[in-house]
């Protein structure tokens, strides 16, 4: 009963969406309060029934009702409770709900926390919104209806894909889709402003904190995936370039553009037309990476293995909405008249250059992940794209965005003096060559990549300190540092964001650069030196787990006499998945991980063991970390809380006649 109760909420959550489109978007072309005043019941109502539905499919999930094809193709009652619930999103048909519940509180909190939009501007909105959620909850109803119910219900489930039962894989879909669905925002705020013709200051202001929301949630996600590749793999890498991993990192770079041009848009009323394309393509790069997970077209350990034909029903939405506002823009961009000038050099021109650098690494990584299809379906060649295209192709466009960036979040709007601005970070400048000098004379025979990520790295913590420390005035020591706790949260957020992206370059190159690596055979009671550190293989047991057989190595660590840590690299087997994982052992410290992973038993004996020493390696995350906490501190700025700047009087709606 209760799963028939979310069949019929999804089907009314579909007929809702089909009316929040419409509805609310004829009564702002024709001036009808009543109509427009519609869109946010109709978006409450939608997330209401989709929240219904979600948790009837839940539900399902938690109970093991294996009359539910979904649960039986992704479920086991042995199977913990944590991987029981995130088996609801763990599948394509699951995923898709969660993705349609996401959408739909999306338009729903524009609804409730929009009270300052226009009621023009505010309709059309949710008009777009709803229209997005009408193509994928037709998607989902007539092609991957997660409520099928099977005629012969067996005693058990087929178990969900081992790889995803891990808690870095149980909160990795979710953040992930809340950043890919929160750049939908962005595309309607951007169709309903090419719509009214008309994008100023206020809009901009608008626009950046639901952007600056799918951002955090998409670093968060990207970081949590690239941990969960670190430590579940057993390779020891943190990222591949694989094509659902550039699925989601193209979209950020789109949204982390967006967010710098808005920014101009709000201060400056410029850049109008261009950020209005970035808020198209930002979200069209989303709906690309569903189409790459979804498709069948490529293959990937965290892709969802579905049918072409839903791969045409994806191109389809795309082509719909993508192709639609780009033919939109094309018709009312020249509308968008620029109000501000600027000069070539000044921030305007720095974030120009930052835009630029950003779509174009985008575009390199797009071109990098789609050419084998292009080339398969083309001219019948199989080939494959890896990580040396990548590093060669996208490096520069990151270490010429680094090199700027310090200098451009100094520079005075609409015209400046390159030589002040460069002088301001003399001493980040100086700070930075030291320890880069330091870190090539510390190495021996090694590249010359460490020490380069040292020097980027710490020229962008060092330079966002700076940038805090000039806007503290020119007073002493105790009232500079007063004013600086006084300065609005999103120049704090601006210089931890800044910061966190330097630490993170720092922590790939060091990974990179000076990382140790062995791969050997060991037999329990062996020995052997990595780096200053003893690793000894003293036994290798079987255990059994909830829903797993583990094969536990037992690895004692020790530096000279002295006893690190014991580390317990694992082998598991699913029995009802059939499917092997590897569990790494890691030992964490914020200077370097300890990496042992255990490989399969050799016919001579013993078991082959793959060990690496990563420095720094745990930076990789706090970085990642700072950056999403920049742009949460950033989104605490009462700035987005409050009403945006005046516009001109609207036009008083009149009732629906």
């Amino acid at each position: 009963m209760i799963v028939e109760l979310g069949h019929y909420a999804l089907i009314l959550a579909f007929a809702v969406s089909i009316l929040q489109s419409l509805v609310p978007l004829v009564g702002a072309q024709k001036g009808w309060a009543d109509w427009m005043a519609a869109a946010g019941p109709l978006a409450s109502g939608q997330f209401a029934l989709l929240a219904i539905a979600f948790a009837a499919l839940t539900y399902a999930f938690v109970t093991s009702d294996f009359s539910v094809l979904l649960v039986v193709d992704n479920s086991h009652t042995l199977k913990p409770l944590l991987y029981k619930i995130s088996g609801v999103w763990g599948n394509h048909e699951g995923s898709l709900l969660l993705w349609s519940l996401i959408l739909a509180l999306f338009g729903a909190s524009a609804a409730w926390f929009g009270g300052n939009l226009p009621k023009t501007l505010q309709a059309r909105v949710l008009a777009v919104q709803g229209a997005i959620g009408a193509a994928f909850l037709a998607f989902m109803i007539f092609t991957s209806n997660p409520f099928l119910r099977t005629a012969l219900p067996p005693f058990d489930g087929h178990d969900l894909n081992p790889l995803l039962q891990d808690p870095g894989l149980a909160f990795h879909p979710p953040f992930l889709y809340l950043g890919y669905v929160g750049l939908s925002m962005a595309f309607s705020f951007a169709i309903a402003a090419l719509i009214e013709g008309k994008v100023d200051a206020a809009w901009g202001r608008w626009v950046r904190p639901w952007t600056l929301a799918a951002w955090i949630f998409l670093t968060i996600g990207i970081a949590l995936g690239s941990w969960w590749a670190y430590y579940e793999l057993g390779w020891g890498g943190f990222w591949f370039w694989d094509p659902v991993e550039n699925a989601s990192f193209m979209p950020w770079l789109f949204a982390t553009a967006l967010l710098h041009s808005a920014i101009v848009v709000e201060k400056r009323e410029t850049l109008k037309a261009w950020t209005i394309l970035l808020a198209i393509l930002g979200f069209g790069f989303s709906l690309m990476g569903t189409f790459i997970v979804r498709s069948g077209v490529i293959t990937s350990v965290h892709a969802f293995a579905s049918d072409p034909e839903r791969g045409v029903f994806i191109l389809l939405i795309f082509a719909v909405f993508v192709g639609g506002a780009l033919t939109l823009f094309a018709f009312r961009g020249a509308a968008l008249e620029a109000k501000g000038v600027f000069a070539l050099v000044s921030r305007e021109s720095a974030l120009v250059l930052n835009n630029v650098l950003l779509a174009v690494a985008s575009f390199v990584v797009f071109v990098g992940t789609m050419w084998p299809l292009v080339s398969e379906l083309a001219f019948g060649r199989v080939l494959s794209v890896g990580a040396p295209f990548f590093n060669a192709a996208f490096t520069p466009f990151m270490v010429a965005l680094a090199i700027a960036l310090p200098v451009g979040a100094v520079m005075p709007w609409k015209r400046g003096k390159l030589g002040k601005a460069a002088a301001s970070m003399t001493g980040a400048l100086a700070l930075a060559v030291a320890l880069a000098g330091l870190a090539f004379a510390l190495q021996t025979g090694r590249s010359a990549l460490a020490p380069i990520g040292v020097l980027l790295g710490s020229w962008l913590v060092f330079g966002a300190l700076i940038d805090l420390w000039t806007r503290g005035g020119r007073q002493g020591i105790g009232d500079r540092l007063r004013r600086i706790a006084r300065l609005p949260r999103a120049d704090w957020g601006k210089a931890i964001a800044h910061g966190g992206l330097g630490v993170t370059i720092f922590a790939v190159t060091a990974v990179l650069g000076w990382a140790s690596e062995d791969i050997r055979v060991l037999r329990p009671g062996e020995s052997f030196t990595l780096s200053g550190h003893t690793f000894t293989l003293t036994g290798v047991e079987r255990q059994p787990g909830p829903n797993y057989i583990s094969t536990m190595a037992t690895v004692e660590v020790h530096d000279g006499d002295r006893f690190i840590t014991t580390l317990h690299p694992e082998k598991r087997v699913y029995p009802a998945a059939g499917m092997p994982t590897t569990e790494a052992g890691i030992h964490y410290t914020l200077t370097r991980d300890l990496y042992v992973a255990l490989g399969d038993p050799q016919d001579g004996g013993g078991w082959a063991l793959r060990t690496y020493v990563k420095p720094f390696a745990v930076w990789l995350w706090i970085g990642a970390a700072l950056m999403a906490l920049g742009g949460l501190v950033s989104l605490s700025d009462r700035r987005f809380r409050v009403a945006a700047g005046a516009r001109s009087a609207p036009i008083a709606a009149k009732p629906a006649e």
